[in-house]
């Protein structure tokens, strides 16, 4: 510990910048070096980012990224330093001389350890905005212990996975005040543009190498052991038809296979097995009780999210992509063509150069989250007893890959740096459990996305 802490006083007893971007020079970096411009010191005085740098292979890359994150104005005085996660000693350096490493470098799966490894090894903070469970789980598996030793919080799914998911489902469960009790919140993504939408490549490229990957996973669930389930009052749901019409939202949907379902469940596992939260590095007795007063009002529910389209047309196409990547994804040359011609088999909607600007700046997203539950325990507690009540909520904001993930990864990176002592000393740890506290919410809502209850009423037969 203190080795690691003498290798990181770099400047005047203080690492030399409170935040390093790692891979700032790539599409969605770019975009997160914008949004990190809105919060330097220098235009916003009261922020905890006074200074900051951006790190990649190619420095000419990354001084072009700046260039187009501070137009129109000047640049900004931001330092470009080399890092490569293939040269782990580069990856050491830059650690040294940060707080916080924002990682936007992936695939995560085979690119991310290596950064993840350097900030456990320095006793960093680590934030990223992936959304492979694969790569989370592992990371989990090899650092959290370590990270608990050296004090460096690994956080993954910093963006839009999954934090709306969390948030999302943490705003539908506190609507749920005694002696009502939710059973069950389902959410429904719905992707809007005035033009037509087109999906980030990265998110692509990590669908198909998560098929390829899916016996590792599975491989790594069995060799760990289970955590705690929560306690859900009622039956547990049906499963359903795989294509449903939800009216009240006007959508066809479809289950999507995303990490939010699991990111989801594993912040209540870990509330299950700590009620009232984790504890801060050194928090004071008033955010103490604030903490345990914010987890007392979130109940766990069953979770899943779905693929909400206003066409059944919309939905059949979604399921060819499906079939696609989940057939040719198997086999490396079922890859190797996924990967070279992405337009064709995802039917247009994502390919290899990503949005243009107008295209991003075009799109929207909706996240529903439509709730179950039952007026009482008592009501939960009959057999064969069906829910209720019926609560829907909202979470709304900008495109999803390159202009809502920016923005929390970026106030999640604020809330780190600002209120480091009031969240847990290290380890690797979804957003939710980390986040869920703090006025992350709050922050989101002054920068775009918005949540919204809908409607509170009996459930529907």
């Amino acid at each position: 510990m203190a080795e690691a802490a003498e290798h990181r006083q770099v400047v005047g007893g203080s690492p030399r910048y409170d935040l390093i971007i790692l891979g700032a020079s790539g599409f969605t970096g770019k975009y997160v070096v914008r949004e990190s411009l809105k919060f330097l010191a220098l235009n916003t005085p009261s922020s905890p980012f006074k200074s900051i740098a951006l790190a990649g292979r190619n420095p000419t890359r990354l001084a072009d990224a700046l260039r187009w994150a501070a137009h129109p104005d000047p640049l900004p005085d931001v330092a470009l330093l080399a890092a490569d996660v293939g040269d782990p000693a580069s990856l050491r350096r830059m650690c040294a001389q940060t707080r916080l490493v924002l990682n936007c470098v992936g695939p995560f799966r085979l690119y991310g350890e290596p950064v993840v490894a350097a900030c456990v090894d320095s006793g960093c903070d680590y934030l990223d905005i992936c959304g492979e469970p694969e790569f989370m789980e592992r990371m989990e598996a090899k650092y959290h212990q370590r990270a608990l030793e050296k004090g460096s919080l690994v956080i993954s799914a910093c963006g839009f996975d999954s934090v709306p998911a969390e948030l999302g489902l943490m705003f539908n469960s506190r609507q749920w005040t005694e002696p009502a009790v939710v059973n069950q919140v389902e959410a429904y993504l719905s992707l809007e543009s005035e033009r037509r939408i087109v999906g980030n490549f990265g998110t692509y490229q990590s669908a198909v190498l998560g098929v390829a990957n899916v016996e590792k996973l599975q491989e790594l669930r069995r060799s760990r052991p289970r955590r705690a389930r929560p306690v859900i009052p009622g039956p547990a749901p049906s499963k359903g038809s795989i294509v449903e019409h939800q009216n009240k939202i006007g959508l066809w949907a479809v289950k999507l296979p995303s990490a939010d379902s699991v990111v989801v469940r594993k912040t209540l596992s870990i509330l299950t097995e700590n009620p009232h939260g984790l504890p801060g590095a050194n928090e004071d007795a008033g955010h103490i009780e604030k903490r345990k007063a914010f987890w007392s009002t979130i109940k766990p529910a069953h979770f899943g999210v779905k693929m909400g389209l206003k066409s059944l047309l919309g939905i059949f196409r979604l399921i060819i992509i499906g079939m696609f990547i989940g057939v040719l994804g198997r086999t490396a040359f079922g890859r190797w063509l996924l990967l070279k011609f992405p337009s064709v088999f995802s039917l247009g909607w994502f390919r290899e150069k990503g949005p243009t600007e107008d295209e991003v700046e075009c799109a929207s997203f909706k996240m529903w989250f439509i709730g179950h539950g039952y007026s009482s325990r008592d009501a939960a507690s009959q057999s064969n007893a069906k829910p209720d009540m019926e609560i829907i909520t909202r979470v709304t904001g900008p495109e999803i890959g390159y202009l809502t993930t920016p923005i929390i990864l970026l106030q999640c990176a604020l809330i780190l740096l600002s209120d480091r002592e009031n969240l847990p000393k290290g380890g690797s740890y979804p957003p939710g459990i980390v986040f869920g506290p703090t006025d992350l919410q709050e922050r989101l809502e002054k920068n775009g996305i918005s949540f919204d209850v809908i409607s509170k009423g009996a459930a529907h037969a």
